[in-house]
Parts: C-alpha cells; sequence; structure tokens
C-alpha cells in the first residue's frame, strides 16, 4: 500500500500555475516531459481550433488542457487508492496512468478537430507510435513509468487489454466521467466565456468509485453529476463546438488540406507534426484556389450559411463520406452559377455534415445495481438520441460574395428548388 502511495505523492515538487486547478504540481521527470518537443508543440495548437472567431477568449491550448488532465487524474486516482483499488493497481502503472493522462493528446493534429474526418491516422495512434519513440521513451521510463503500458492506455488498439490492470486504466481515461471531459468542459466553457460546461468537480470526484473491470462506478447521489455532464456536453456542441461559424472555418480547411491529399501535394505525414501556423504556411505555400482556404480562414473571412436542414439518414446518407460531397460540391456549384447567374467554383461551396458523437453513459450504479440508462435518472436512451438528434444539422457554406441576396424569399426560393427538387435533400 505504501508503494502505491508513494507513487503519487513522493517527489511531486514541480508545480505549474493553472488557471483552472491552481497550482498543478509534477515530479521533476514528468515536468521534464513537458519541455520535450513534441509536448511544446501543443502549446501551439489552440485547443478549439477556429474557436475565437466567434469567442475570441478562447485561444487555451492543447498543453494547458493536457496538464489539466493529468491533474484530474491525479486527485482520482487518490482517491481510488482509498477505496481499495491498491488491491489491483502498481506503482509502476500508477506512473504509466499519469503519463498517460499527460500525454494524452500529443499525437493531435493541429487546428482542433479540422483533419478528424480526413484518411488520416487515428490522433491515439500517433500518440502511441511517439511515446515509443526517443525522446519520450526515456523520459517516461525516468519517470517511474512503463513507456509500452502508457502507449497502450493511450491506443487501444495495441494489445494487452486483457490485462486488468491496463483494462482499468483505459476505462478511467475515456469515460462518461473521465478526467479529459472534467478538464475540457470547465476549461472550454471559462476560455469562451459561458457557462455552460461548468462542472462541479470536487462532488464528482467524491460519488466516483473505483472497479476492476468497469473501471468507475457511481452511486445513485452522482447520478445529476451525470446528467449535468450529459447536458452541459449538449450545450456545448450547440453552443460552441459546432456553432455555424466554427463548422464554417472547420469545413474550410478540411476541404483545402482533402485536396492537398487527393492531389498527392500533400503526404499524409507532413500534416502529423504541424501545429495551428505550421498548418496555414503549408496551405499558403501550395498556390491553387482551394488552398486560399486556409488564408481566408485565418484571416476571418469564413464561408456563410446558404442553407441548414436536420439529417435524415434516408435522405442524406451519400453525404457522409469527405470524398462523396466534394463530388455533390461541384455539382451544387454549377446549380448556384446557373440558378444566380454568376460562375461559382467548387472551392466556393461547401457541404457539412457533423460527425458522429456519442455521449456515454455506461457508468453502473451501485446502490440501484443497474447501469445509468436503466436508473431513476431523467436520462434515457431516447433523451440522449434526441440530444445527438438536435446536433446533426447539415449546413451548405458558400462564399459570401455571393450571399448579398440571402434572406430574401426569391432566394431563399431558388436554394429550396435546388435542395427540394433537384437533390431531393429538404
Amino acid at each position: 500500500m505504501h508503494d502505491r502511495y508513494a507513487a503519487l505523492e513522493k517527489g511531486f515538487t514541480a508545480p505549474i500555475r493553472d488557471v483552472l486547478w491552481g497550482h498543478i504540481y509534477l515530479t521533476p521527470a514528468l515536468e521534464a516531459l513537458t519541455k520535450s518537443a513534441p509536448f511544446m508543440r501543443l502549446h501551439r495548437i489552440f485547443q478549439l481550433g477556429p474557436t475565437h472567431c466567434v469567442y475570441p477568449g478562447a485561444t487555451h491550448t492543447r498543453a494547458a488542457h493536457s496538464v489539466g488532465v493529468y491533474h484530474l487524474a491525479r486527485r482520482l486516482l487518490r482517491n481510488f487508492l482509498e477505496q481499495g483499488a491498491d488491491v489491483w493497481v502498481s506503482p509502476e502503472g500508477i506512473r504509466s496512468f499519469l503519463c498517460a493522462a499527460l500525454l494524452h493528446d500529443l499525437g493531435h493534429f493541429p487546428y482542433a478537430h479540422s483533419l478528424k474526418e480526413l484518411p488520416l491516422e487515428d490522433h491515439e495512434a500517433l500518440t502511441g507510435i511517439r511515446l515509443l519513440r526517443e525522446p519520450l521513451k526515456s523520459l517516461i521510463g525516468a519517470s517511474g513509468a512503463d513507456p509500452y503500458l502508457t502507449a497502450a492506455i493511450i491506443n487501444t488498439a495495441l494489445p494487452g487489454g486483457e490485462e486488468k490492470e491496463l483494462r482499468f486504466y483505459r476505462k478511467l481515461l475515456s469515460g462518461a466521467l473521465d478526467p479529459d471531459k472534467l478538464d475540457y468542459l470547465n476549461r472550454d466553457a471559462r476560455y469562451c466565456g459561458v457557462p455552460y460546461g461548468a462542472q462541479d468537480v470536487d462532488f464528482i470526484l467524491s460519488r466516483l468509485r473505483p472497479h476492476p473491470e468497469r473501471g468507475v462506478d457511481i452511486d445513485s447521489r452522482g447520478i445529476p453529476s451525470v446528467e449535468s455532464v450529459l447536458f452541459s456536453k449538449y450545450l456545448m456542441y450547440k453552443t460552441v463546438y459546432w456553432h455555424a461559424s466554427v463548422r464554417s472555418a472547420t469545413a474550410m480547411i478540411k476541404k483545402a488540406i482533402l485536396q492537398g491529399l487527393e492531389q498527392g501535394l500533400i503526404p499524409q505525414e507532413k500534416l502529423y507534426d504541424l501545429d495551428d501556423q505550421g498548418l496555414f504556411a503549408l496551405l499558403a505555400g501550395l498556390g491553387d484556389p482551394f488552398f486560399a482556404l486556409g488564408e481566408k480562414v485565418r484571416d476571418g473571412r469564413l464561408y456563410m450559411v446558404a442553407a441548414e436542414f436536420p439529417y435524415d439518414a434516408a435522405c442524406h446518407q451519400e453525404l457522409l463520406h469527405i470524398t462523396s460531397r466534394s463530388q455533390y460540391e461541384e455539382t451544387l456549384a454549377v446549380d448556384f452559377s446557373e440558378a444566380f447567374g454568376v460562375r461559382i467554383q467548387p472551392e466556393e461551396v461547401i457541404i457539412d455534415i457533423p460527425e458522429q458523437i456519442t455521449f456515454e453513459t455506461g457508468l453502473y450504479v451501485r446502490d440501484e445495481g443497474c447501469y445509468f440508462e436503466q436508473s431513476s435518472g431523467i436520462f434515457k436512451a431516447e433523451t440522449v438520441n434526441a440530444f445527438i438528434k438536435s446536433l446533426q444539422v447539415i449546413r451548405i457554406f458558400v462564399d459570401p460574395a455571393y450571399m448579398t441576396g440571402y434572406g430574401s424569399n426569391e432566394y431563399a426560393a431558388l436554394l429550396y428548388e435546388i435542395l427540394h427538387t433537384k437533390r431531393k435533400w429538404v
């Protein structure tokens, strides 16, 4: 028992001052990880990408978020050791989990989730690869952690999932009330200046219970905390993450990168080590009208919403794949050109459809003997499905130069005719 506590408490003498959680303490070895070049790159990636175009305060970084996740992971483990988790965790495993929390976003793409839908490696897989390369491999080992276990906690595709301690840490790092979610909801809300994401972290941590197989359980007093996280996540997506202007900027960057990949002008590997400014510099150097989209986003000249309508699987299945959308964008550019009497280029029309989103509800409620969706809480499967349906809005963005008539009955009628009669999307 003593050696488990020592792994969490001994030698944590290096402070970091965080705007959200106050003083966060690391060991000198963990601090060395935050000074490594791969981690320093995270200081140059905005946590929310283009969201600062709408919420100017949203300039916090992946690095700040990563330190916050580490802090909450340490607090969580400290609570769990006092509740019996010391039976199935080891000192090396504890340090490996702390490293995994600190480094979980190391392979993240630049510019938030703009690149997530593109044919690229998952950022978790990229993180796992980087952790097993130098200098990180040796730095992780120097912290008392196992680099291979650290990588496997983050990248669940790596072998070892049959091991009890690894399964436990994986469930801690990704779940309904995980340190990642508790940090980003609170941090994003703070920097955007909105109240929706704020969570009572002290109370939440007090209601979580360790389980060797399920990872985390709650009791019925914790049900409101899960409900708060679910509703906060919904509101943050509705008002911040998937705000129309944020979706526009994200879609513009995604369209430019896809064009570069398809033309062979951007090798996949070239994207993996970029930061936000490096991404803009890459696009600026390619000299194609499509790549001017990056400059427009950088300068805040975003495309406007020409039409929006709810996603319907029966009508819009063909739009789910990004390559198919590119083909329809070319067709819409021709349709719009004919309808409006001006020449609209393919790069000036974008179809945006939100990616799949989940609301994790898999927590077990101990004193009610059931999982969350069957518990006494009000958030049933149909409620969560209603959240998802409400967020799935398809938007068609057009260069604002062609939007002078937007809002007029005549203009709206032309758009409806194209989308309803020709495309049968609305």
